[in-house]
Order: C-alpha cells, then sequence, then structure tokens
C-alpha cells in the first residue's frame, strides 16, 4: 500500500486553508467573511484592509462556492506547483490577491468581493501558456478567447454576484506572469 503524499505544499494548503476559513464563516454567522475575508472600499488606516486586500482570495460565500473554485484550483495547481515550483505560484496567488482587490476597492468598492475564482482563472491561462518551444502557444491564444469572450458576455449580459472582471484580471495576470516565465522553469 502506497502513502499518501503532500504533494503540493502552495496549493494543498491553500484549499485546507480556504476550507477552515469557510467553515469559520459559518460558525460565525458571516463575520469572518464581512471581517477578514471580503475586500471592499475602507480606511488605508484600518490594518484590517490590507488582511482583507490579500485574504478575500481565501473566503468564499458557500460550499458550492468553495467547490466550484477548488476543484479546478486542484486539478491545475499542482501541475503548476511542480513546473513553476513553490515560491512562484505563491507570488502569483499574492499578486492576483493584490491587483484584484485593488481594482475591486477603487471601482467597485461598495460591495464586498471575494473567492478564489481570480487564482484559479491565473492558473487556468498560465496552465495554457505551459510548455516548451518559443513563441506564444496557440493553445492559450483559444483559452483566452474563448474565456475572455464568455466573461465579457456573461458581465453585459448577467446580473449575478461574480465579478467578471476579476476573472478577466486574475487570466490576464496569469497569461503574463507565464510569457515572462516561460522556459525558465522553477
Amino acid at each position: 500500500m502506497k502513502k499518501i503524499v503532500f504533494n503540493s505544499p502552495v496549493v494543498l494548503t491553500f484549499a485546507i486553508i480556504s476550507a477552515l476559513t469557510l467553515l469559520l464563516n459559518y460558525l460565525t454567522g458571516g463575520w469572518t467573511n464581512r471581517f477578514l475575508f471580503s475586500v471592499y472600499r475602507g480606511s488605508f488606516a484600518d490594518p484590517l484592509f490590507y488582511v482583507r486586500l490579500f485574504c478575500h482570495v481565501l473566503g468564499h460565500a458557500s460550499i458550492s462556492h468553495y467547490a466550484n473554485n477548488m476543484v479546478l484550483f486542484l486539478l491545475v495547481g499542482p501541475l503548476l506547483e511542480e513546473k513553476y515550483g513553490s515560491k512562484q505560484l505563491l507570488s502569483i496567488i499574492a499578486a492576483v490577491a493584490l491587483i484584484t482587490g485593488l481594482v475591486h476597492v477603487f471601482f467597485f468598492g461598495n460591495t464586498a468581493l471575494l473567492g478564489a475564482s481570480g487564482v484559479v482563472f491565473a492558473f487556468i491561462l498560465l496552465s495554457s501558456v505551459t510548455g516548451s518551444g518559443k513563441g506564444i502557444p496557440l493553445t492559450m491564444i483559444i483559452v483566452a478567447l474563448i474565456y475572455i469572450s464568455q466573461q465579457v458576455y456573461e458581465g453585459v449580459t448577467g446580473v449575478d454576484n461574480i465579478s467578471q472582471l476579476t476573472h478577466i484580471i486574475g487570466g490576464t495576470i496569469g497569461a503574463v506572469y507565464g510569457m515572462m516565465i516561460r522556459g525558465k522553469g522553477r
């Protein structure tokens, strides 16, 4: 019998912390999401503002929200962590959290943003860039066109609580990051 291996420390730790965050949110009646794991316009003098700027990607509104993000995150993430290393992946997660958080605060700060979907879409576009060779991979172009078209369409026609802009920003960060480190490996 083979032993279970903690094969992807950043991805697994992120998924576990997100699950604990969701549980904590249920146990506190939504308090933790409101004050720690959602980003919204607030005072720059408030230390929790900076915590929320990075930790909003850990919060999820429901088990369904968590599951939808984590299935893709856990599917794509370990391959990327193996290819690029834990530090690179952690820096991508932090960059997505910071940039999507700031964009949300400056343009849509009257609502709260939470969830890992920006990170998930960064991983999806990063994975489409991953590979050997030179030039811009056709798979990345096709994935980006399908993905961005869908997000723009849903953003224009849909009325939901989903931030398509966060998905687009996350995907763009993943693609740009991938093109910058492409071929360098770890």
